[in-house]
């Protein structure tokens, strides 16, 4: 039975992943802070833990690796959103959002960097639209998601040559907190809260989207239409992109 690890777990992409492997026969180990809410069973393992905490993490790989004859397939999809405009935004905010975003899967990606070797397997970063466009009060947001894209989209060509294939899913608004965003004083929030987005998909649209992307290697998995939309155009025209984009969010 392949093992997948899924960051994240707990949320409700992280959910929706974890449900479409198992039913494919998948056994999936799912990281989040909180993981009360989920049963252990055959196919299912929750382990919480804080990715930014390195010892809480070291501890959650191990467990992984106990349990596992492989790890075949890492989902980066663990992450905050921040939003606000970047003249109000701390220095702190915005290393909080790396921290989570940005350098927690550069931690993951390190500790299971030979195991996924060892299976040939695979890496998939969850990224957003934001991280190969701009996004209106997303600053720090939009660019963790452009420092993750980079990574991962480098360690591709690090990887290939032991036979491991590295994807990134580009999610425009995935609808998995609307009405329960927390928001802090500093405007981190839960991901998928914010009420400016646009054409919300489901968890699982958005997982199906992801796993058939999986299935075909694609590198670059824009997830919906409106991320789909978003790929094109910029690369067409970064300035008609930012044109769209500013008029759409900053009106809703």
């Amino acid at each position: 039975m392949k093992t997948a690890v899924i960051s994240g777990g707990a949320g409700g992409l992280g959910q929706a992943l974890s449900v479409a492997l198992q039913a494919e026969g998948w056994r999936c180990v799912l990281l989040d802070l909180d993981t009360s809410t989920l049963a252990e069973t055959a196919t299912q393992m929750p382990i919480s833990c804080d990715l930014t905490d390195a010892a809480q993490l070291s501890d959650a790989v191990d467990k992984t690796l106990a349990s596992s004859a492989s790890i075949d397939l890492v989902i980066y999809n663990a992450g905050i959103t921040q939003i606000g405009a970047f003249s109000d935004t701390p220095d702190a905010t915005h290393r909080k959002v790396f921290e989570v975003n940005y350098f927690a899967a550069v931690a993951m990606a390190r500790a299971f960097l030979e195991p996924l070797r060892k299976a040939k397997g695979t890496h998939i970063a969850i990224s957003s639209v934001a991280g190969f466009a701009p996004l209106y009060q997303r600053a720090a947001y939009a660019a963790s998601k452009h420092a993750l894209e980079g990574f991962f989209g480098s360690l591709r060509s690090e990887e290939s040559a032991f036979g491991v294939t590295t994807l990134i899913a580009a999610p425009s608004f995935v609808a998995t907190n609307i009405g329960n965003d927390q928001r802090q004083t500093d405007g981190i929030a839960r991901p998928g809260s914010a009420s400016d987005g646009i054409d919300y998909m489901t968890p699982s649209d958005a997982a199906s989207i992801i796993l058939r992307g999986l299935k075909r290697d694609t590198p670059m998995i824009p997830v919906g239409r409106v991320a789909r939309l978003s790929w094109l155009i910029n690369r067409a025209s970064p300035r008609l992109f930012q044109r769209l984009m500013e008029r759409n969010i900053k009106g809703s």
